[in-house]
């Protein structure tokens, strides 16, 4: 039987490989190819210009990508009313010849490539495995003779089976990469649940209404926006929405810390560049944008972004197309946006921090996620996972929780919430030997609430009227049950355990005295 340990490695072993063959292809080889194609055909049918239109996969879109004179340039063609349209929903050659005195949607492309068109020969390019077409190959103003003929369309016909070849080819490549990446993303995922970094604790009654938005929103095509202070698991969240639609649990999750982005760089994260854009741009590189495309972009800390970035950043999610610094080719985005933020983003709107139509662009269902001290109902299950999770980390066997610990853990407020938590049962596993139950002496938290006859406060601290209410409420119901322990947290809303351990904690049964005996049933 193979190991988590062994299967892990297996993974890790063949995530690198998929990140070899990501490496090794270069969507530019394709590209330079076809500019081949066009270059050549000029000469070789004597004429004057080329263009090399392409189906949209998704759409029904005829896109102009190649082309004489375009300079990157991308030109979208209608199926009605143009000639390249014609060849392509007919799947028929079209030879038209004095165009300089017919009005049509030729015109409008000459305006963009400075161009006159006087005739056209236009050839479908046909799939080579189905009967459906591609995209189609124009020639444009035969010089001799004036006119296209049936010599030219036998000799355009020979060639784009090369062209159909060529461009399946890449389509099957680009498949392959798609898929080879979500797989990658897929593996990342599996390791991670080996790893113990994506288990989900919602015991607590907020963190269950939390989960279930999200398993609502999941599936629907809408940008989330999530508050919470820092450490209480915004990414977590947001993974657990992305993996919950089917039609993007496959794609990207890229996630962007816009707080650790400086400001002068922000531009080419997103965008990307292209080589040679600024100094030591050695090599082209696709933004956030790009990398994100069919999958959510996750952008933390969204109240970080500088202002003087926001209006490009606004008209890019809006178009859903940019252009990477340095280059003028435009690349079409398609993803969902999740944001979050620890500050509260209408008063960044309020103080002119935050632009006001990017603030309600970026999402149409907000979810709040409340601090770890108020969902205390997950704070163990939290701690046990993480202790299994860095046991298995650090390859130790530390035994569990002392009840003193555990008492502790529930009561403490966590100002740093679940990564505190976390942060602080990793410690506690590295200084305890194994085989061992942690002990309170290793424990580093402070600010321990006092038990009932400790202290008598009049302040306004939090935690301390939290914790006098808690104890005036667990009399009430213990007194309203006659000492009976789970009728008792039936009324409070909690686990019985629980229970037990804020009696135990603050020393409740001695206030109750022998008038009310504590049972468990």
């Amino acid at each position: 039987m193979n190991k988590p340990g062994d299967i892990h490695q297996r993974l890790v072993n063949l995530k690198s490989l998929l990140d070899r063959i990501n490496r090794s292809w270069a969507t530019r080889d394709y590209e330079d190819l076809m500019q081949f194609f066009v270059e050549i055909f000029p000469g070789l049918f004597k004429a004057e210009r080329c263009g090399i239109f392409l189906t949209n996969t998704d759409s029904e879109d005829i896109w102009l990508k190649f082309g004489t004179g375009l300079k990157e340039k991308e030109i979208i063609a209608p199926r009605n009313g143009s000639i390249v349209g014609k060849a392509i929903t007919t799947g028929q050659v079209v030879i038209q010849g004095r165009l300089d005195q017919v009005a049509g949607f030729h015109q409008e492309v000459d305006k963009i490539t400075e161009f006159t068109t006087r005739n056209i020969l236009c050839v479908p390019i046909i799939s080579i495995v189905g009967n459906y077409t591609l995209g189609a190959v124009e020639i444009l103003n035969k010089v001799d003779p004036e006119d296209f003929d049936d010599a030219d369309v036998v000799l355009m016909g020979r060639i784009v089976k090369f062209l159909a070849l060529s461009i399946e080819n890449n389509r099957v490549s680009e498949e392959i990469i798609r898929i080879s990446r979500g797989m990658h993303d897929q593996i990342t995922r599996t390791g991670e649940i080996l790893k113990g970094k994506h288990r989900f604790i919602a015991q607590s009654y907020p963190m269950r209404q939390v989960l279930e938005i999200a398993s609502k929103i999941g599936p629907l095509p809408v940008n989330v926006f999530i508050t919470g202070a820092s450490g209480t698991g915004k990414e977590v969240i947001a993974r657990l929405i992305h993996e919950s639609a089917e039609d993007r649990r496959s794609r990207p999750f890229v996630a962007v810390n816009c707080s650790s982005i400086p400001e002068t760089l922000m531009e080419s994260e997103f965008f990307g560049y292209e080589k040679g854009a600024f100094t030591g741009a050695v090599s082209s590189r696709m933004g956030r944008f790009e990398e994100a495309s069919g999958g959510t972009l996750f952008l933390d800390e969204i109240a970080d972004m500088p202002l003087s970035i926001q209006p490009k950043f606004l008209r890019a999610i809006q178009e859903n197309e940019g252009t990477r610094l340095g280059g003028q080719k435009i690349h079409h985005y398609q993803f969902r946006i999740i944001s979050a933020s620890s500050r509260d983003l209408r008063e960044e709107v309020s103080k002119g921090r935050f632009r006001e139509d990017l603030f309600f662009r970026l999402f149409s269902v907000d979810i709040t996620i409340p601090p770890l001290c108020e969902r205390r109902d997950d704070i163990a299950p939290l701690a046990l996972m993480f202790l299994d999770e860095i046991n298995s980390r650090f390859n130790k066997n530390v035994m569990g929780f002392s009840s003193d610990i555990m008492d502790l853990f529930e009561n403490y407020d966590w100002p740093g919430n679940v990564r505190q938590l976390q942060h602080e049962v990793e410690r506690l596993v590295a200084l305890t030997p194994d085989h061992e139950m942690i002990p309170m002496d290793h424990c580093s938290l402070r600010g321990r609430s006092a038990a009932p006859e400790e202290e008598e406060l009049d302040s306004l601290s939090l935690p301390e009227h939290r914790r006098r209410t808690e104890i005036r409420l667990i009399l009430k119901a213990l007194q309203k049950t006659k000492g009976n322990k789970i009728q008792a947290a039936a009324l409070l809303d909690i686990t019985r355990q629980s229970l037990h351990n804020k009696i135990k904690l603050y020393k409740i049964e001695k206030s109750l005295g022998p008038t009310f005996p504590l049972t468990e049933g």
